[in-house]
C-alpha cells in the first residue's frame, strides 16, 4: 500500500496494536485502529483482566514485541525495577504495548487514529468501508480483521440458558468469579489448562475459601517451567516426514528426552510442518497430540506453579479428569454429573458455581461476535477446514466462501491459527504482525527473525 492510503485495522488488543506500532516503525500507509472498549487499545482481554498474582508464562527476555529488538521489553521491565529473567506480572505487558503505542505515534501526528467503536459490517466493493454500531462509517482502502480469541463455546452437557443467574460463569475473563460466595461452596472450573489456572489464581486472590475442583477430558494442567535443564538446539530443518508421523515422533523423543524437550525441540518447525499438510493429517495431531502439546508447550512461571501446589496440597484446589454427563439447577446452585476417565461410577458434585475454563474457541458458525455473524452470512468469509477460525491464505488473505481471496481484507492473530496452528503467542504472532507491517509498507529491506 502507499503511505497515502488508508489501512483499518479492525480490534486493537495484542495483535491490532502491534501491527500499527510496526506500520509506524516502517512508514506504511496511514492507519486506523478501531476498538470497542476504548480502555482496551493496546491491552486486549488477557493483559487488561490480569490479577497481579499472574504472571506472564514467559520470562521477560523472551517477550520482546519486535523480531529486530529481542531485548526491547526486556529493558522496558529492567527501566521498571524488574530483571531480564523474572517472569513479571502480566499487566506489566499491557502497559509496555501501551507505552510502546504512545512512544512510536510521536513526531508521526496523522499517521495513526485511535477510534472507539465496533464494527458491525463491511463494504468490500469498489471503495471499502466498515459500518459501526453507532451509524458512522469509516472509509479504507485496506481492512484488517484483528478480533482475537471468540468467547468460549458451552462445552457439552451445559445448557447455559437453563442456569440460574450468577451460577454459570461463560467467560471468566469478565467476571468476579468469588462474587457472592462463601467458605462452603464450592467452584466447578471446566477445563484444567492455563484458563482454569488463571480462574484459581482469581478466586484466591478474591478470598475464595472454598473448593475448586478442575475437569477435563484428560485432566492434563500445564507443566512448570524449569530451570537448571541442559540447552536444546532445536530442529531448524523440516523433518523428511510428514506431519501425520509428527505424534509417533513426538511421543518416541519425548521417551528419551521428556516431553518438555521434545516439544521444544519441534517448535521451530511446527508452522512448516502445519502448511505441508492437509486437514486429514492436522485433524489426527488435534486429536492424539494436541492436550499433551499444549500443556507442555504453554508453561507456569515458577511462582504460579508454586500457588497452585499449594491450593492442591491444602486441598482447596483438586484436578480431576472426567467427561460433563449433564448440569442442572438445584436448590441455588448446580449439581454436575461426570464420569470419571477411566470408568466407574457418575460422579455428583454440587456447586454454587460453573465456570467455563475450556479457553478460547475459533468456530465461526457458533459465534455472536455481530462483525464475524454478517461477513459469514454474506459469504465474505468461511470457517478453515478445522473450524480453529477464519480460512486464509499464505499472506494472511482472508478467503470467502467461494475460494477467492480480495487482497484488501485480512486477517492476524488468533483467528488465523487453522492456516499457520502456532500462532497464539507472543513470539509468532510478533512475527506475523511484523511481516504483515513490512509487506503492506513495501519494505524493501530483509531482515529478522524467521525470515
Amino acid at each position: 500500500m502507499r503511505p497515502d492510503q488508508h489501512l483499518l485495522i479492525i480490534g486493537g488488543g495484542f495483535s491490532g496494536t502491534l501491527l500499527a506500532i510496526n506500520l509506524l516503525r516502517h512508514d506504511g500507509p496511514r492507519a486506523t485502529l478501531l476498538e470497542r472498549r476504548r480502555a482496551q487499545f493496546g491491552r486486549g482481554v488477557a493483559y487488561s483482566a490480569a490479577h497481579p498474582r499472574q504472571l506472564l508464562n514467559v520470562r521477560a527476555a523472551g517477550m520482546s514485541a519486535f523480531p529486530d529488538e529481542p531485548d526491547h521489553f526486556a529493558r522496558w521491565v529492567m527501566a521498571k525495577g524488574a530483571g531480564r529473567q523474572d517472569f513479571v506480572p502480566r499487566a506489566f505487558y499491557g502497559e509496555y504495548l501501551r507505552d510502546t503505542l504512545a512512544v512510536e505515534r510521536r513526531g508521526r501526528e496523522g499517521r495513526l487514529a485511535l477510534v472507539a467503536g465496533e464494527a458491525i459490517d463491511l463494504d468490500t466493493g469498489e471503495t471499502m468501508a466498515a459500518q459501526l454500531a453507532d451509524g458512522a462509517t469509516l472509509a479504507a482502502d485496506g481492512i484488517v480483521l484483528a478480533t482475537g480469541n471468540l468467547t468460549p463455546h458451552a462445552p457439552a452437557g451445559i445448557d447455559a440458558d437453563a442456569m440460574p443467574p450468577g451460577c454459570y460463569v461463560a467467560d471468566p475473563w469478565r467476571a468476579d468469579l468469588a462474587a457472592g460466595l462463601g467458605q462452603d461452596d464450592t467452584v466447578v472450573l471446566l477445563g484444567t489448562g492455563l484458563t482454569a489456572i488463571d480462574a484459581a489464581l482469581q478466586l484466591d486472590a478474591s478470598g475464595f475459601l472454598g473448593q475448586v475442583l478442575a475437569l477435563s477430558r484428560r485432566g492434563l494442567t500445564p507443566r512448570r517451567h524449569r530451570d537448571g535443564l541442559p540447552p536444546l538446539d532445536g530442529l531448524h530443518e523440516v523433518p523428511d516426514r510428514p506431519l501425520s508421523r509428527l505424534v509417533a515422533d513426538v511421543r518416541a523423543v519425548a521417551e528419551q528426552i521428556g516431553w518438555r524437550a521434545a516439544v521444544d525441540a519441534y517448535r521451530p518447525v511446527t508452522q512448516r510442518l502445519w502448511a505441508a499438510s492437509d486437514a486429514t493429517v492436522r485433524r489426527r495431531f488435534m486429536r492424539h497430540l494436541r492436550p499433551f502439546w499444549d500443556v507442555h508447550r504453554h508453561r507456569l512461571a515458577p511462582a504460579v506453579a508454586d500457588r497452585i501446589d499449594a491450593l492442591v496440597a491444602g486441598g482447596r484446589l483438586r484436578f480431576a479428569a472426567g467427561k460433563v454427563q449433564g448440569c442442572q439447577a438445584e436448590q441455588g446452585g448446580l449439581t454436575l454429573r461426570w464420569r470419571p476417565r477411566h470408568g466407574g461410577a457418575v460422579t455428583v458434585t454440587r456447586a454454587a458455581r460453573v465456570v467455563n475454563c475450556t479457553g478460547p474457541q475459533g468456530d465461526l458458525t457458533r459465534t455472536d461476535e455481530p462483525l464475524l455473524r454478517k461477513l459469514l452470512e454474506r459469504g465474505m468469509i468461511r470457517p478453515d477446514p478445522l473450524r480453529l477460525g477464519l480460512d486464509v491464505d499464505a499472506r494472511s488473505q482472508v478467503v470467502a466462501r467461494d475460494g477467492s481471496v480480495d487482497g484488501r481484507l485480512q486477517c492476524i492473530g488468533p483467528m488465523t491459527r487453522g492456516a499457520l496452528w502456532e500462532v497464539v503467542a507472543v513470539p509468532d504472532l510478533r512475527r506475523q504482525t511484523w511481516n504483515l507491517a513490512r509487506r503492506l509498507a513495501n519494505a524493501q529491506w530483509v531482515g529478522g527473525e524467521g525470515l
